[in-house]
C-alpha cells in the first residue's frame, strides 16, 4: 500500500527563502500553478530533473530560471 506524503507548510515561503531547493512534479504544480504535463516537459526541458530512487525531483532554482527565459520569448 502506498504511503501518503504530508503537505509541507509554507512551501512558497520555503522555496522563495531558498531553505527548499527541490521539490517533487506535485509540489511544483501546486506552486507555479502549471498543470502536470505542462510541468514535467518544462522540468526536462530545463534540465532540472533529478531521479533518486523511485522518486523524481525538480531544481527550483534551474525550474525559475527557464521559466523566466521562456516568458522572454
Amino acid at each position: 500500500m502506498p504511503k501518503t506524503r504530508a503537505e509541507i507548510p509554507h512551501l512558497e515561503e520555503k522555496v522563495k527563502n531558498g531553505r527548499k531547493k527541490f521539490v517533487r512534479y506535485d509540489e511544483a504544480v501546486e506552486l507555479y500553478s502549471i498543470c502536470d504535463k505542462t510541468v514535467r516537459k518544462f522540468a526536462k526541458d530545463a534540465g532540472a530533473t533529478y531521479k533518486v530512487g523511485r522518486v523524481v525531483l525538480i531544481n527550483t532554482e534551474l525550474f525559475e530560471e527557464f521559466l523566466e527565459n521562456f516568458k522572454e520569448r
